[in-house]
């Protein structure tokens, strides 16, 4: 889109977006955006989120696909907001799941908004996709992103987070480790990183962490505020395996920003958001479903080790 196209790690599919609100199949959809996205069974599977403003409906839906681009979205949503009067106040938009493999069990952390404005999160488990059990609230306001290591590291559970304070722009939102016994009760909070370049000095945001020989790979969300609003873009990062509370790289520039129409025209302009990515060593392959626009999702890919010897390259 331009004069000037921004030179990224990422290469978008010529076909993009791959899914959108006209092509959803079940009724009408303002956005089908931000998904999970995982290996099973062979197929690549994507947790969307579905928006019908109209109806006042937020869902997450399962879809599934065997060359991951052509996909079929089954008919019955996966997640809908809790009825459980506990949460059922705190639960109004259900959107941006995150998707982890650990042992033979799928996790799905997602964020609860209430109404008021806090926002915290809540954790699933699966083992097919067919049926879906509720675990609990994992996260106090305000943390709306949890990302869970897919294995255990010194015997505890792991995972990155995202605290923020609402109103308070001087308090600057970063990235943190916890650890746990038992994936519901969290501790040993240790600090990573605060955004600080110049396309993420405003908000950043982890992703469940993909295992490499060389650390852990981390896809993450940046966000620039300017006087047209907010952009988001998407960056990377890589931790120590054995200790991942210390960065050992991570690539100054983006690895995609918004640049096509799809990306700078929609329900939230200027947005590519990622909730996971799918690395396969075999094809050197690292690929990201992304939200464009909070419209659309699309696809991008690249190359793997490129990625991950940047971060080293550049350092932490």
């Amino acid at each position: 889109m331009g004069l000037f196209k921004k030179e990224t790690y990422l290469t978008r599919y010529k076909g993009n977006p791959i899914i959108t609100p006209k092509s959803f199949p079940y009724g009408h959809a303002d956005s089908v955006m931000n998904c999970g996205q995982i290996m099973h069974e062979g197929k690549t599977v994507l947790l969307l989120s579905v928006i019908d403003s109209a109806k006042k409906m937020t869902a997450i839906f399962y879809a599934e696909s065997k060359d991951g681009i052509n996909f079929d979205i089954r008919e019955k949503p996966l997640i809908t907001g809790l009825q459980d009067p506990r949460f059922k106040r705190l639960d109004i938009h259900v959107i941006d799941p995150r998707l982890t493999k650990i042992g033979d069990t799928y996790y799905i952390a997602r964020p609860g908004n209430s109404e008021s404005g806090e926002c915290i999160a809540f954790l699933y488990r699966t083992k097919d996709f067919k049926e879906v059990e509720f675990m609990d609230c994992i996260a106090l306001p305000n943390n709306r992103v949890p990302s869970l290591f897919p294995e255990k590291i010194n015997g505890y559970y792991a995972r990155l987070d995202r605290p923020y304070a609402l109103g308070a722009a001087s308090e600057k939102a970063s990235v943190w480790l916890s650890y746990s016994p038992d994936l519901i009760h969290w501790g040993q909070h240790r600090y990573l990183w605060s955004g600080n370049d110049n396309w993420n000095w405003g908000k950043i945001g982890p992703t469940p962490p993909l295992k490499t020989p060389k650390g852990w790979l981390v896809i993450m969300h940046g966000v620039c505020p300017s006087c047209d609003g907010y952009k988001y873009s998407l960056g990377a990062w890589m931790l120590d395996l054995n200790d991942p509370s210390k960065m050992i790289g991570r690539i100054r520039n983006y690895i995609l920003t918004p640049d096509e129409l799809y990306e700078l025209v929609g329900n939230v302009g200027n947005v590519v958001f990622a909730c996971g990515a799918i690395a396969d060593e075999d094809k050197d392959q690292l690929r990201v479903y992304y939200g464009a626009a909070d419209t659309s999702i699309c696809l991008a890919t690249g190359s793997l080790s490129r990625i991950i010897d940047t971060c080293l390259n550049e350092g932490p």
